[in-house]
């Protein structure tokens, strides 16, 4: 499996990587936004590489073993949740750049078998990482959901435990589903006849609960680039369950201050969102923190994948990169 990092150029342009300045890619996955940053930081230049995945970061020390760089990049097994502790507890400064790439790697689509992908028949896992030590995952549900860790969730647990008013509740607020509550109502028939376990299970009760002619939306295309593309009727509930499982937006939420915080003056933060959801939350930091004269704003609107990148590929559609500079 060849891993493509979504927005490379751009990420390059806006984190601005000079010899000798040291950056953090709190979302590490393949290793290219961090070996990218590496060739233009060369030679003294370093890069915390932080990843919630075990197994990303196995695979990114394989990557590195034999590279020029490997003294020159830091890996680190954790949330991004905790930037501010792993910065300190690495003593890892100045900080000269953030890179924040949201988007699921094809590794966890395709390898992990934790029930990401709606094209193979798995375990409806969804947790990114199922050793990290993770806070506990405050829910609107029962006082037994409360207490509940992010390493004990999973998209299994919620689709048989949670109440129908909280499974229609992050369908529609995490996927933007329109027929949340249809599909709520018929996982809460189906379970009461067995434990709803795989991804094949689950795709076969939202297909029963889709009026016939919405089965496949559309995803629209930009500008000229082919036809559009068929959108999986699983798809937004597939991806309110891992945004809830993984606690994504909160999370989110909760490292945009830390990494303003961390940062050296005239320091870049770059994030790409794959979804509206992320891309809000951090439109609406970024604004806010350039009314109180934090931040200076460089795209005005996000930066999207070209169709060449697109075409090369799919899975950059959605992307949306947004930068700024702290003041």
């Amino acid at each position: 499996m060849i891993h493509i990092p979504v927005l490379l150029k751009e990420t390059l342009r806006y984190l601005d990587p000079e010899p000798g300045e040291n950056f953090v890619d709190a979302t590490l996955g393949g290793v290219g936004h961090a070996m990218a940053i590496l060739k233009k930081n060369a030679p003294d230049g370093k890069v915390l590489g932080i990843d919630l995945d075990s197994e990303m970061i196995k695979n990114a020390r394989s990557k590195i073993q034999d590279s020029r760089f490997k003294n020159n990049l830091t890996l680190v097994n954790d949330s991004f949740v905790n930037l501010k502790n792993i910065v300190e507890e690495y003593d890892f400064k100045p900080i000269n750049g953030i890179l924040f790439d949201l988007g699921m790697s094809s590794w966890h689509l395709e390898e992990s078998g934790r029930g990401f992908s709606f094209q193979r028949n798995e375990p409806l896992d969804m947790r990114y990482d199922k050793q990290v030590r993770s806070q506990k995952l405050k829910v609107k549900n029962s006082s037994q959901n409360s207490k509940i860790s992010n390493k004990e969730l999973t998209a299994e647990r919620i689709i048989n435990y949670w109440s129908e008013k909280e499974l229609e509740r992050i369908f529609r607020e995490y996927g933007e589903e329109r027929f949340s509550r249809r599909i709520a109502e018929r996982i809460c028939e189906e379970r009461k006849r067995g434990r709803i376990k795989t991804t094949f299970q689950l795709i076969e009760i939202i297909r029963r609960a889709f009026p016939r002619k919405y089965k496949f939306g559309k995803i629209s295309r930009r500008r000229s680039f082919g036809p559009m593309r068929s959108r999986h009727f699983a798809t937004r509930v597939f991806q309110a369950l891992r945004i809830t499982v993984n606690d994504e937006l909160g999370n989110l939420e909760r490292v945009l201050p830390q990494a303003l915080e961390i940062l050296e003056p005239r320091g870049r933060i770059v994030v790409i969102a794959f979804h509206s959801l992320e891309d809000r939350i951090v439109k609406y930091f970024f604004k806010d923190q350039a009314k109180l004269d934090q931040l200076e704003i460089i795209t005005k609107k996000p930066v999207r994948p070209t169709d060449d990148e697109i075409r090369k590929n799919p899975r950059s559609r959605s992307a949306k990169l947004r930068a700024a500079i702290k003041i």
